[in-house]
């Protein structure tokens, strides 16, 4: 019997959507008899049919609008985009029709776009991005990542039964490299709630997605705050976190300046500075795209080896 995955929980928790609400349907590249470009939706046209999987055209602009408008009748769309580098074809349609809806007209937009992002396969800078800082501080927009199975599962079945946009960020090293066991099919995953992942007294070290499994990995007494949610960000469960270990690194794929570590950095400046013994550290790539030479990807993405160094200076200083 094959493990259950990351990629499971994903699969898993559209079917058992769809088989709970008939107004939930799937629409993408390639989602139908090919079941994905990862496999996630394999099975799902065979059962569901043509009119719940729609395969696309590759034209994001034009299916998220589509998928958009289905939301405004009552519909509940599950969009996936290839890669999560893609986002920014149908960028428009997401940040100023989506997003905007409900403050411009009092209509619900329940939509959810799947986006896998991260590195660590070889994709190279045009399928091997993590994008979601583009998404992290648009009113009316919710952005997710999650880190776990349970997560993955839960996140996206509430994030299907929520009245807001959602973009749905998982991480494309973790689809089958997670390995666990299956949510119950009544797990739901609050947006909007971090977690701690670990208790530690030294520093805490504030991440999400893939940056979970390498944390968790540390020897030092640190403590793992997984966001999940990064957009609206739990500023309570940050200050928390800070206001008992002192010490703060946050970690993710993203680049430098692109990602939640700026909003996190933020809150720390403002509401959190004399919680602090030590300046806030980020650990990121560079402010480069992704490479595709395997020896240049694995210097460019964070390590446990560099993760462990960081948390070492941070504890030092």
């Amino acid at each position: 019997m094959n493990a259950y995955t990351y990629l499971d929980a994903i699969h898993d928790g559209l079917a058992e959507a769809m088989r709970s609400d008939e107004r939930v349907f799937l629409l993408g590249e390639d989602i139908g008899h090919f079941g994905g470009a990862f496999g996630v939706t394999a099975g799902l046209y065979e059962e569901f049919g043509a009119d719940r999987v729609i395969d696309t055209p590759i034209a994001e602009e034009g299916f998220v609008g589509a998928a958009i408008g289905a939301a405004w009748q009552g519909e509940r769309p599950v969009v996936e985009l290839q890669f999560a580098d893609f986002a920014s074809c149908p960028f428009d349609m997401i940040v100023t029709v989506a997003a905007k809806t409900h403050w411009r007209s009092g209509l619900a937009v329940p939509i959810v776009i799947r986006a896998p992002n991260g590195g660590g396969i070889r994709g190279g800078p045009f399928h091997a991005s993590s994008p979601e800082g583009w998404f992290v501080g648009v009113p009316g927009l919710k952005v997710v990542c999650p880190g776990t199975i349970e997560d993955a599962y839960g996140l996206l079945r509430a994030a299907i039964e929520d009245d807001d946009p959602v973009m749905f960020f998982e991480h494309k090293a973790l689809y089958r490299r997670l390995k666990g066991t299956k949510p119950p099919e009544e797990t739901r995953t609050p947006l909007g709630r971090a977690r701690i992942a670990r208790s530690g007294s030294a520093a805490t070290v504030i991440t999400y997605g893939a940056g979970v499994e390498l944390a968790l990995g540390l020897e030092h007494d640190v403590e793992v705050l997984d966001l999940r949610t990064l957009w609206p960000l739990d500023r309570e469960a940050v200050l928390d976190s800070i206001g008992r270990t002192s010490r703060a690194l946050v970690l993710q794929e993203a680049a430098h300046s692109a990602g939640v570590a700026s909003h996190v950095l933020a809150l720390l400046a403002a509401e959190g500075f004399e919680l602090l013994d030590a300046p806030p550290v980020v650990l990121a790539p560079p402010d480069t795209p992704v490479p595709f030479a395997p020896e240049l990807e694995d210097a460019y993405l964070p390590s446990a080896h560099v993760l462990a160094a960081a948390v070492e200076d941070l504890l030092g200083y």
